[in-house]
């Protein structure tokens, strides 16, 4: 008996299937045509959940933030065209952050390339400088071997994008038309289709090896000589996410070390019920003192995760001769200050768990107390000098933002940070706290664009709440994602912190230049954003006072919705504030150093 099938779907369905088998849930899906058979197949999955997101930017960063929530690979679906360069930023992000992502675009068949057809572009390799691995299977074709190989193209994509080479894996695929499920191309006896079904083909994290580097760069013995040789240590817990077993073994070679541990914002430490007597979160503003950097002088630094958000810390880098170390799980190179002796390509909590059996192995049990409880008496003289000034300071400011929502929210809760100003301010002056919070952030390439969007994707597979702190442009810039809230029922709560412009430029020498830095640098805008939000049928509150911004959090809690609460701040008072701050804490240890 012969059965009657549209190879484009066939060629799809086979894909997709293989997809699902293998794990993937999700998928962002923005409308074309030429992406009919792809669009059909996801939507007939019974297993994997479709986002229809008309803007494919803010699909991808959609799809970029469910990836980050979940930690497995999401497919991300366009048509041809423009509409696959739409997805680019998103890519740069995930490709830069490692995060899983299987974008399948849809494109035209060979004979319409270079011949001036209609939304037909060079799409092969489109990604070229940022993707993990690009594959075009070609025209669909229903032999045996080209059935199995499609199958196999949906395996390589998942295990290289979820274990191998995390991150971005681009298949491209031409069609000709008929699209249609029901538009049939071919027929062939029924019992030729089950034979290339998709099969079962389970991966484990676990059982795939993608390289660790333990002793290729340098050797065991070369780091324990390192330490053995520096009393005077520092580990640095960069951006990154680490969970509880890798938090703990990091504050536990902290302690066997007796070395202080400078905790990102971003990294997670600053909170849960951990030890934290040696985690310093007050790093920045010390290391903006030259009276504290007298007498700071480590001699090994064991850097794990990312590039740090402190730029004062990222200058100390430039500046120290201590020997330092990267520790991440694929040994990239997070070292603009380009001292690093070597990497280790290892998840940190191996590494840890490894050094600590290393030391323990050869008895090391020297520990300069004077070296740690120094520089913890400076962290809780600058947490001290941060209450009175940051925490006591007058409505409204940006500094204290990250204080009133911390606050006022529970364990659990995720927190989304805008670039800009943001994160940083989260990172000069978040303190040690008890709850147990994700941090989700796109530091990547640290671009404004796409911001709500990630945060929408992480709250869509988030069951607590989630935060977003964002400024005025990185809202701007995103604005067709309050749409996407609308469509899903996503609730988000955006504390959005509107200086009216990029405020950040404040900080650069540029700002001296007032006319020109009104006109291309302030980026001023006068938006009603109050309006724009009602538009989209979001809620909107302007927020007076530190004790509204509260209420309005608690409330905005309890309400299944897009929340927005806007506060609107100056830029000049605000930098004014953090070099307050800065310039008490430098004065603290000038009188001391007397």
């Amino acid at each position: 008996m012969k059965i009657k099938v549209n190879r484009n779907f066939l060629w799809a369905e086979i894909f997709v299937k293989q997809l699902e088998i293998l794990g993937v849930k999700h998928a962002c899906i923005s409308p074309g045509s030429r992406n009919t058979p792809l669009i059909l197949a996801f939507s007939s999955s019974k297993k994997i959940k479709n986002y229809f997101i008309i803007d494919e930017r803010s699909s991808a960063f959609f799809a970029l933030g469910l990836a980050k929530r979940t930690q497995t690979p999401v497919a991300v679906v366009c048509t041809s065209g423009t509409a696959a360069v739409e997805l680019h930023p998103a890519i740069v992000e995930a490709y830069q952050q490692r995060v899983p992502l299987i974008i399948c675009t849809a494109d035209r068949p060979p004979e319409l390339q270079n011949v001036g057809a209609n939304q037909a572009i060079n799409q092969n390799d489109l990604y070229h400088n940022h993707i993990r691995w690009f594959c075009n299977p070609g025209l669909p074709q229903l032999s045996p071997g080209k059935l199995v190989a499609i199958r196999n193209i949906a395996i390589n994509a998942f295990k290289i994008s979820a274990f191998i080479n995390r991150g971005p894996v681009h298949i491209n695929f031409p069609f000709r038309k008929p699209f249609e499920k029901n538009s049939f191309t071919d027929n062939f006896d029924n019992n030729f289709y089950p034979e290339f079904q998709s099969k079962e083909v389970v991966l484990k994290r676990n059982s795939i090896n993608h390289n660790e580097k333990f002793n290729q760069s340098v050797s065991w013995n070369e780091i324990l000589k390192s330490v053995i040789k520096a009393p005077r240590g520092l580990l640095i817990a960069g951006p990154e996410s680490f969970n509880e077993q890798n938090k703990f073994t990091l504050i536990k070679l902290s302690t066997t070390l007796g070395y202080p541990i400078f905790a990102d914002a971003l990294s997670g430490l600053r909170f849960g019920n951990i030890d934290a007597k040696n985690l310093i979160t007050n790093y920045d503003a010390l290391l903006r003192s030259e009276n504290f950097l007298i007498n700071f002088n480590p001699e090994l630094i064991l850097h794990f995760g990312r590039t740090v958000t402190s730029k004062a810390l990222e200058i100390f880098f430039e500046k120290t001769d201590a020997v330092k170390y990267l520790i991440n799980e694929f040994g990239d190179c997070f070292d603009p200050a380009k001292k690093t002796k070597s990497v280790f390509a290892v998840n940190p909590g191996t590494f840890c768990r490894k050094l600590l059996k290393v030391i323990r192995k050869n008895s090391l049990n020297r520990i300069d107390k004077c070296w740690i409880e120094n520089i913890q008496d400076a962290d809780m003289v600058a947490g001290l000098l941060k209450n009175k000034i940051i925490s006591n300071s007058n409505f409204p400011n940006e500094c204290k933002v990250s204080e009133v929502v911390l606050n006022c929210i529970g364990s659990n809760s995720s927190i989304m940070l805008s670039n800009s100003m943001p994160i940083r301010d989260f990172d000069y002056f978040t303190s040690i706290s008890s709850s147990n919070l994700n941090i989700f952030f796109n530091r990547g390439a640290s671009g404004i664009d796409g911001i709500t969007s990630t945060a929408l994707g992480i709250a869509s597979a988030d069951k607590n709440p989630v935060i977003l702190i964002t400024g005025d442009l990185a809202f701007y810039y995103d604005l067709n994602s309050l749409l996407l809230s609308v469509q899903n029922k996503i609730p988000l709560i955006v504390i959005l912190v509107n200086n009216s412009g990029g405020g950040i430029f404040e900080v650069l020498p540029i700002a001296n230049y007032r006319n020109v830095f009104e006109k291309y640098f302030r980026s001023k805008h006068n938006l009603n954003f109050r309006k724009i939000v009602s538009s989209f049928q979001c809620r909107h509150t302007t927020i007076k006072s530190w004790k509204h911004l509260e209420a309005e959090i608690k409330k905005a809690l309890k309400i299944r919705q897009l929340t927005v609460l806007e506060l609107k701040t100056d830029a000049k008072l605000s930098l004014k504030l953090r070099n307050k701050y800065w310039v008490n804490v430098d004065k603290h240890f000038a009188i001391h150093q007397k």
